[in-house]
């Protein structure tokens, strides 16, 4: 399991499960060609509750979620994991 925090302060655990899914690695493949799969991957790798957790995180006095600001906090996910990785 890994656990952190990005810089925006969200706070965050990933079951080892998750980053072996080869559903996940699907997915991510697929951003290259379509950036709509961005969704499918944050719920792949985070679930359904600390996906949510990091919209309302992310959300505006408008109640809408940046989608640079969410592609910038998956991002720091992965990288601190290959971090983790290279310690």
């Amino acid at each position: 399991m890994i656990k952190g925090e990005t810089k925006s302060g969200f706070k965050y655990k990933i079951a080892d499960a998750r980053l072996n899914n080869y559903e996940l690695l699907e997915s991510l493949a697929d951003l290259d060609d379509n950036s709509l799969a961005v969704p499918k991957v944050v719920n792949l790798l985070l679930g359904k509750d600390q996906a949510t957790k990091l919209k309302d995180h992310l959300r505006d006095k408008e109640g809408l979620v940046d989608s640079e600001k969410m592609t910038t906090e998956i991002m720091e996910i992965f990288e601190s994991q290959k971090d983790l990785k290279n310690s």
